[in-house]
């Protein structure tokens, strides 16, 4: 037995719209930062990854779509330098693995309590929007927007 499951119809639809509509276009602005191959590959993640979003509450797809396929992209090289530095130097490895994880525990300890339990059950608790909603009681648009306002939080204590 697979942990696959079938995407609601009405969805399965909107993300294929979606994707012929942008993908070509996606692919072309994803050449500028990484080679034709992986282009193509950030493409396909990039529709994975938008695959739970309800297509019609997006309101710039373009935008949601390249963020998305940047965001892979950074991770993919930060994972790359990761993997670098660990067959360079494991002690050294280590120690900024730690650093990350001791950077994120403090972002997240300094997010309002509101933000800060849809984020984690999210982000470290592997739940969907829907279960986060269900189990506390909220509506599934009020949790996209509090996640929305942790990821905000996320973004602007890193620029500091």
């Amino acid at each position: 037995m697979t942990d696959t499951r079938r995407l609601d119809p009405e969805v399965a639809e909107g993300l294929n719209s979606l994707y012929r509509r942008y993908a070509v276009w996606l692919d072309g602005r994803l050449r500028a930062h990484v080679d034709p191959d992986r282009a193509a590959d950030v493409v396909q993640d990039t529709y994975l990854r938008a695959a739970p979003y309800r297509i019609g509450d997006i309101r710039h797809p373009r935008a949601f779509l390249l963020r998305i396929a940047m965001n892979l992209v950074r991770d993919e090289s930060r994972r790359a330098r990761r993997q670098s530095l660990a067959a360079e130097s494991p002690a050294l490895a280590e120690a900024a693995s730690q650093t990350d994880q001791l950077l994120l525990k403090q972002i997240v300890l300094t997010m309002p309590p509101l933000y800060r339990d849809i984020f984690v059950l999210s982000r470290f608790g592997g739940m969907t929007y829907a279960e986060i909603a269900a189990a506390r009681g909220l509506n599934v648009k009020t949790v996209e927007w509090r996640m929305s306002k942790a990821l905000e939080h996320c973004v602007a204590r890193l620029d500091d």
